[in-house]
């Protein structure tokens, strides 16, 4: 079927754009936003990479500079019931209408050649570049990660990175050494180090310095935070966002804005460790970073663990650090070519003696906890007919 990219409106163009690709042309994203970039202006860049954490980071730091009356756009994804939620622009999702406008002006301006060729991703990007021109801030999150990626089509101002570990490692590398020097060979002026449970992170760190002085002449500064216990924040959060804020409190003092730790109270984080019932907590998570996290989360509990996971995660090892707060586990069904075969995913599940629970029913008296992906949580939302809350 010929699609006419040049008329179609946004939903009907995101049809047709490829959401997963082998590899990465960086050439198209990139003549894209040369040819935008002579109509906008952006504001002061903020790039998040990392492993794990990038999401709740950015949405935790755009809140408060928004609450700190700046006009700030955070651009993240993927998204977990609506699209408009990958750009949140001054408090709100955008709208349908803003998202219009903009898709139409990129149309008009980019050859058929290049909205022929730019990826979901890549097209997404674009759309909030354009939509952040008359912001103060853009917190930019990465979507793999790395020099190649399509946010990094734009100086950043600032560099924050989050946990990394091994993930996506047919793009990445295949160590946390590697993964970490792909991604932070994107800074641009000075990067802030988050929490690592990886140390050698901090070596990579210092080689990039160094590399990006001797290729490019960038002169890259690094500030590490050592103390994640700093601030008394509050309970309410996971131990793992209290250290994903520790990384916003630095930025906000590196950007010289006074902190009142009662902003960041106000906010709820939509499927990060997020009770939506007294027993059913959500979380997108997907790698084994994740599972340490809610290991410690739900440590001295036993949870019936509602699951599915993409056939390129690391699975098993997820199943095997969760193992000891799992009483049973409830395998959700996707329609998603991505997602691991079933019977691969149950064998394993029998290998690790789990318990398999067919029926998908709540039961007051048991505590869930829904983990896998974005994916896995946007199905349970749908299936059980549930919201957040």
């Amino acid at each position: 079927m010929t699609v006419d990219f040049k008329s179609c409106k946004l939903n009907e163009f995101l049809e047709y754009k490829t959401l997963y690709y082998d590899k990465i042309d960086f050439t198209i994203v990139k003549s894209s936003w040369e040819l935008l970039s002579k109509e906008i202006s952006l504001p002061f860049v903020i790039h998040i990479v990392g492993t794990n954490g990038k999401g709740s980071t950015g949405r935790f730091l755009a809140h408060y500079l928004f609450k700190s009356n700046y006009k700030v756009l955070h651009y993240s994804s993927p998204h977990i019931i609506k699209f408009n939620e990958r750009i949140w622009i001054n408090g709100f999702d955008v709208s349908d209408e803003n998202l219009e406008i903009a898709h139409k002006y990129i149309q008009k301006l980019l050859p058929f050649n290049l909205l022929e060729k730019l990826t979901y991703f890549e097209y997404t990007t674009l759309l909030a570049l354009f939509l952040s021109k008359d912001c103060d801030y853009l917190v930019l999150e990465a979507g793999l990660g790395g020099e190649f990626d399509a946010t990094n089509v734009v100086k950043n101002d600032l560099s924050l990175i989050t946990t990394i570990g091994l993930d996506h490692q047919s793009f990445l590398g295949n160590t946390v050494e590697a993964i970490a020097k792909t991604k932070m060979r994107s800074v641009d002026n000075k990067m802030i180090l988050g929490y690592q449970v990886n140390s050698c992170v901090l070596d990579v760190a210092k080689e990039v310095k160094k590399e990006l002085k001797a290729e490019m002449n960038k002169e890259i500064s690094i500030k590490i935070i050592e103390d994640f216990n700093k601030y008394g924040l509050n309970n309410k959060f996971a131990d793992y966002l209290k250290r994903n804020l520790h990384l916003v409190i630095s930025t906000l003092e590196e950007l010289n804005i006074p902190i009142n730790l009662e902003l960041f109270d106000e906010l709820t984080l939509f499927g990060r460790c997020q009770k939506i019932k007294n027993n059913i907590t959500i979380d997108v998570g997907h790698n084994p970073l994740a599972a340490n996290v809610l290991l410690k989360e739900f440590e001295n509990k036993k949870i019936t663990l509602i699951y599915n996971s993409y056939a390129d995660k690391d699975y098993k090892e997820v199943l095997k650090i969760l193992k000891p707060i799992i009483k049973e586990i409830i395998i959700i069904d996707i329609d998603d070519k991505r997602m691991v075969d079933k019977n691969n995913l149950v064998n394993i599940i029998k290998e690790l003696n789990i318990i398999i629970q067919n029926e998908m029913k709540i039961d007051k008296n048991e505590e869930y906890l829904v983990f896998g992906s974005f994916l896995v949580v946007e199905k349970f939302l749908n299936t059980m007919g549930l919201d957040e809350e």
